[in-house]
């Protein structure tokens, strides 16, 4: 098995860089002035980590899965996320890169918000490509950031540092929603096929042998992780994944009721529930009324 290398501090991270660390909790630098990271290797991070690529770049994996990793794309590594690295034998870096510890942020708005920032977690062709204006604006950031760094420390300068980081995050998020709209096609046909991976799920014996669907089963099968495909669902119809998994349950439950041959516990069981008084409850939930009282209403 591969070795991971675990970097726990920056200034472990900026030492394999070869560049000098300013600050414990954060490093921002420019790639094209640092050493390339050892070929072929796998490593866990200990801190977030954003890229701006610039270039021809190397081959990403992040977990197991091939990152859509090319020139004016952003890559975001979270703490514990492990990515590895093939690269030519003479490949130089280039782009942009921000280090930054979950420490630096403790206590402030930012620590808060983190987790809102759902492309931390994206794995499989869901890097940020930005236009030329875009990132025209992410290079000005990360000099704000460097020339902060460059300065003596004050009582301003974690406030300052902390605020331009949450600016350039809030910048991703507006330019991954112009994504999902400059891939609406493609949006739309995700949307199409997770509809048939849902109408297929429940025509077919799936329910019984593995219970009721999750978002990561749809999300596995249409080779996305579960945060962006969360994402681009709840952007294209305005109702989550498991909203929309939660409404063709209830609708199938409505109708499979008027079949009076079928006990509640037998249609409950086609349906993927383990229990059938999981399954009354979410029915007397959704309708008011259990399925019994349904039946007999209908």
């Amino acid at each position: 098995m591969e070795q991971i290398i675990k970097i726990e501090k920056i200034a472990e991270y900026n030492d394999l860089k070869g560049v000098e660390t300013l600050h414990p909790l954060i490093s921002v630098f420019d790639n094209s002035r640092t050493k390339a990271l050892p070929n072929h290797s796998r490593m866990h991070f200990d801190f977030y980590a954003v890229f701006l690529k610039a270039g021809k770049c190397g081959e990403l994996k992040y977990g197991r899965n091939n990152y859509d990793y090319d020139d004016g794309t952003m890559v975001f590594v979270a703490p514990g996320q492990v990515i590895e690295i093939k690269n030519e034998e003479d490949y130089q870096p280039t782009g942009l890169a921000l280090l930054f510890h979950q420490d630096l942020i403790k206590g402030t708005s930012l620590a808060k918000l983190m987790s809102q920032y759902s492309f931390f977690s994206y794995e499989f062709h869901e890097a940020l490509h930005l236009s030329l204006k875009e990132q025209q604006i992410i290079k000005d950031l990360f000099s704000k950031l460097e020339y902060e760094l460059s300065q003596s420390i004050d009582k301003h300068s974690k406030s300052i540092i902390v605020n331009n980081i949450e600016l350039l995050l809030n910048y991703c998020v507006r330019f991954y929603d112009r994504q999902f709209i400059t891939r609406e096609n493609i949006n739309t046909d995700i949307l199409s096929k997770f509809e048939n991976l849902l109408n297929d799920y429940f025509q077919s014996e799936t329910p019984q042998d593995i219970g009721l669907p999750s978002v990561g089963y749809f999300a596995d099968r249409l080779h996305l992780s579960p945060n962006y495909f969360g994402d681009l669902i709840k952007k294209e119809t305005g109702k989550t994944a498991q909203e929309h998994i939660q409404l063709k349950l209830i609708n199938l439950a409505k109708e499979r009721i008027f079949d009076t041959e079928k006990s509640v516990s037998q249609i409950a069981f086609e349906l993927g529930f383990k229990y059938p008084q999981h399954f009354n409850r979410m029915f007397k939930k959704n309708t008011g009324y259990t399925p019994i009282e349904y039946r007999s209403l209908n």
